[in-house]
C-alpha cells in the first residue's frame, strides 16, 4: 500500500509540468530564432542598398542564417544549442555592424 494515497497523481503532474515546460522551451527557442533571423535578414537588405562595407550585409545574413539553424534545432528540441546558436548569431550580427560605424 502506498503511504501517500496522492502519489501517482503527484508524479503524473509533474510528468505534465515537465512537458509542458519543454514545449514551452522549444516555442521559445523557435521564435526567437525566427524572429532574429527575419530581423538579420530586413537589417542585411537595408545595409546591402546603402553605401556600407561589404562585410557589414554579409555579417547580418550570416547571423541570420545561424539564428534560422537556431529555430530549426529548437524546434526539434534541441533547446541548449539553439541557445548558443543564437547568441552566436547575433554576436556576428553585432561584429559586422562595428564596420558600419567606422
Amino acid at each position: 500500500m502506498n503511504a501517500h494515497p496522492d502519489s501517482d497523481s503527484d508524479i503524473q503532474e509533474e510528468y505534465d509540468d515537465q512537458i509542458l515546460d519543454a514545449r514551452r522551451a522549444r516555442w521559445t527557442a523557435s521564435g526567437t530564432g525566427a524572429l532574429l533571423a527575419l530581423a538579420g535578414l530586413a537589417a542585411s537588405a537595408l545595409r546591402l542598398s546603402g553605401a556600407a562595407p561589404a562585410l557589414v550585409p554579409a555579417a547580418y545574413a550570416f547571423g541570420a542564417v545561424v539564428c534560422a539553424l537556431a529555430a530549426v534545432l529548437g524546434s526539434r528540441g534541441r533547446t541548449r544549442r539553439a541557445l548558443w546558436l543564437l547568441v552566436a548569431g547575433v554576436m556576428v550580427m553585432a561584429w559586422g555592424d562595428q564596420f558600419d560605424r567606422g
